[in-house]
């Protein structure tokens, strides 16, 4: 029995450890740097979609809106106050931390 499992131990083909997060980053690199070598195409197609007559009105938008969030950033998103209430607890934490001379001690409850 014993030659049996060294038989079948030996038959296990060994795995050998492969360096997969160099290659994922170098993937990545390289796709990053093949889309930037076509962003003046890119532009220039959004530009004629956005100018564009023959458009729908929905991808002149859309169109419009990715050139200016490539060209100036994105938008901020506005913090909503929800249920859990983030937002108090945000300004609870800048009472402490950034105004401590306004801070009396009893929001400290609230945050632990």
């Amino acid at each position: 029995m014993s030659d049996d499992l060294e038989c079948d131990h030996e038959s296990v083909p060994v795995r050998r450890p492969v360096a997969r997060k160099a290659s994922k980053a170098r993937t990545l690199t390289e796709i990053r740097s093949l889309a930037r070598s076509h962003t003046k195409t890119a532009v220039s197609v959004l530009v004629g979609i956005m100018r564009s007559d023959d458009s729908t009105p929905a991808a002149r938008v859309s169109a419009a809106n990715a050139i200016l969030d490539r060209g100036w950033g994105k938008a901020a998103q506005p913090l909503e106050n929800g249920e859990d209430g983030v937002l108090q607890l945000i300004h609870r934490i800048e009472r402490i931390i950034v105004h401590p001379e306004h801070f009396d001690g009893e929001d400290a409850g609230a945050i632990a």
